[in-house]
């Protein structure tokens, strides 16, 4: 990654497609998030659709990664926000050599010998239909997203501090 400015420890990365309904919660999140910190030292608020080894590219020289994403597991009611690190992911079975899951990327990224970030926390909100096109969320996702911008601020701004 090319950053003409001085690196930025946190890296607070909101994950979706916003043209599919409750799968646009990442970018909702990271939205709000980049409204309430503004231009906080030592935090960048980012959103993108890539996913899989494309992310590389996104978390590559940060030390700290805040992830928000959409996530339907059927274990959780829709609205529910799961909060996990890095190795309590599950591993992906692979449908696509082309495809990886986070864990499966960040365990790439370290292999390869770059500089990942060396503290991960995500945010994983339980969605209701990431499927249908339509750029609302469905009521339980949209009342997850004011609660989950208050956890992932808290989180970026622990980490941004115990930086300084």
């Amino acid at each position: 990654m090319n950053r003409l400015s001085p690196p930025t420890t946190v890296l607070v990365l909101g994950l979706g497609n916003d043209i599919l309904t409750d799968d646009a919660v990442g970018l909702l999140v990271a939205r709000e998030v980049r409204a309430r910190l503004g231009s906080k030292s030592g935090i960048e608020v980012r959103e993108t659709t890539e996913m899989g080894l494309t992310l590389l590219d996104e978390i590559v020289d940060y030390d700290c990664l805040v992830l928000v994403d959409a996530v339907q597991t059927g274990q959780a009611p829709p609205g529910h926000v799961h909060e996990i690190g890095p190795d309590e992911l599950p591993q992906v079975t692979a449908t696509s050599p082309h495809f990886l899951g986070v864990g499966e990327t960040l365990a790439l990224g370290t292999s390869l010998g770059l500089v990942m970030p060396r503290l991960v926390r995500i945010f994983a909100i339980e969605v209701e239909d990431p499927f249908t096109l339509g750029t609302s969320p469905t009521p339980a996702v949209a009342q997850a997203v004011p609660v989950t911008v208050e956890r992932v601020v808290a989180q970026a701004l622990e980490w941004a501090k115990a930086e300084d």
